[in-house]
Parts: C-alpha cells; structure tokens; sequence
C-alpha cells in the first residue's frame, strides 16, 4: 500500500538535514556554511540553541538542498570530519531519499495504534510502516487489511527473555530504524533497551513525572488531580524516566470518575504519541543527557 506520493520522494531526492550538538564557541554556523556551500548546497531550513553562549552546549538543525545528492553523500559525510573535529561535534547527515522504517509494538489498547495508522495512511506520517508486534490478537484484522504484516508474540514476566530475542530478531529482519511503544504493556529488558538507543519511543498515560508506572489514571483519581495528561518519551532502562519529546494535558475536575479519566486520556495520548513520532522521522530531535532539544 503506497502512503506517499512518488512526486513528493521526487520532492525530497536532494534535501538533506544535518543534526549537530557541540560545546559552544564562535565560528560554528560560519564553518557549516561555508562547507555547504562548497558543495552548491542551499541552506533552505536553520535553527539553533545554546544553552549558555559562554561555555554552553550549541544546538543546530539545518535543512538544506544540494544537486545530486546521492552521489555526494559520502563525500559530504567523509569531508565534514575535520570540521567536526575542530569543534568538537556529535553530529548526522540525514538524507530526503532514506525513508525510515518502522515497527509499531501494541497490547489490547488500540487507540495509540489507529491514530498511527491514520496518520500514515493519509500521508501525514512519512515512513514505511514495516510490521506491528503484539502480545495480543485484537489488533490483527485492522493491521492486515491494510497489508502490514503482524507478529503474535505472547509475553509475559516468565517468557520475557524468549520473546526478545524473537522481536530482536525481526526487527533485524526489517532493518528496523524506530520502534513505537503505542500502548505496549509490557516493560522492556536493558539488553533490548542498548540495541536500539533513543529510537524506542513510549507514550505513557500521565504527565511525566507524575504517577511514573502503572495504573496512573486510577492514581491521579485517588489524588484527585485537575489536569491529566500523557508523555511522549524514549525509553531508558530507568522506567518513564527517558528523555521527554512531547506532552500535553486537559483540565478535569471532581465530577469525572477513572472511566472519563481514561477516555478524556485517550484523546490525549493519540495527539501526543503521533507528534513525538513525526517529529522523529522529521529528524527534529537531538538528545542532549536527559532532555531533548525539539526543533
């Protein structure tokens, strides 16, 4: 099933995007342009943060259009070292042409799930949606009718270590580049965690840090709290503890019970989930420690 337009792929076979986090110091931005420029690159998209001009980090996401870009790529990426080096940089090139792939991993919730498949299904979500994993069946009519293979895969505390290795293995299979947790109940291992470093994203029902784990809308009831919202994060092995990408949260107040709690969260956590996504594949995120910078 095609999701999105040849002439849009046409659109992007010679943008690309460079991602940087370095000390900062002067000279930066004036070294990567000049360095595009030398290519016949055209800076189309910048933006940047320091955290302190005076001994800070410095923050860049540029976006740029250079003629034959394919062939350049490693020429670009094998030039850019020195420049890297001078200024101490971590730092990718992404290209337009290099459409990510994905896998969605879902339990019996299937809101998260839908929203993703919407989304993508109306070209809003560039990415080649490569397989759904499951530890329930509910999912899997939805997922086939739109021709998306789907893996059943039981697990538990006491499996925990077999079904990993099964996903592991499929998600090598499809060269998988992000996982989505889209209401994925079941806590990962810090040996599945390393494999794929800040490319996992969860979409936890709460508004981060409050009511870490289980059961956070029952808890925020008992609390009986005037907000609730939900938590876009990479996963870390410290539990709802990795880097937030995006949040958001609407007012309630005394006359909602666990039920409305659940459904009014809902609506909130398609939103947010869906935003952390895009802004990933849009190669939007640089994470600095333990927070994100979002361009």
């Amino acid at each position: 099933m095609e999701t999105y337009s040849q002439t849009f792929l046409e659109s992007q076979k010679n943008m690309g995007r460079l991602l940087i986090s370095c000390p900062d110091k002067p000279g930066i931005v004036a070294a990567i342009s000049k360095f595009l420029y030398q290519f016949g690159a055209n800076i189309v998209e910048s933006n940047q943060y320091s955290t302190n001009p005076e001994g800070g980090s410095f923050f860049v996401r540029i976006v740029f259009e250079c003629p034959d870009l394919k062939m350049k790529e490693t020429e670009l990426e094998e030039q850019f070292q020195p420049i890297a080096d001078q200024f101490s940089m971590q730092w990718r090139f992404t290209f337009g042409y290099e459409v990510k792939k994905t896998a969605i991993f879902v339990s019996k919730e299937l809101h998260c799930l839908r929203e993703l498949l919407w989304e993508w299904q109306s070209g809003d979500l560039l990415t080649d949606l490569a397989l759904v994993i499951s530890n329930h069946e509910d999912c899997r009519e939805i997922v086939e009718s739109l021709n998306i293979p789907f893996y059943y895969i039981p697990a538990s505390k006491e499996n925990r270590v077999e079904v990993e290795k099964k996903q592991l293995q499929l998600l090598k299979e499809y060269n998988i580049d992000l996982i989505i947790l889209a209401r994925y109940m079941q806590i990962l291992t810090p040996e599945f965690v390393e494999v794929h470093p800040n490319r996992i994203i969860n979409i936890h029902h709460s508004f981060l840090p409050a009511f870490v784990g289980a059961r956070p809308y029952e808890r925020a009831y008992k609390r009986g709290v005037k907000l609730i919202g939900a938590t876009s994060h990479y996963v870390t092995n410290d539990l709802d503890e990795g880097p937030i990408i995006e949040q958001d949260i609407m007012r309630v107040d005394h006359r909602a019970n666990i039920e409305e709690l659940k459904k009014i969260g809902r609506s909130i956590e398609r939103s947010v989930l869906a935003r952390a996504v895009n802004w990933h594949l849009e190669d939007r995120i640089i994470v600095h420690e333990n927070k994100t910078i979002v361009f």
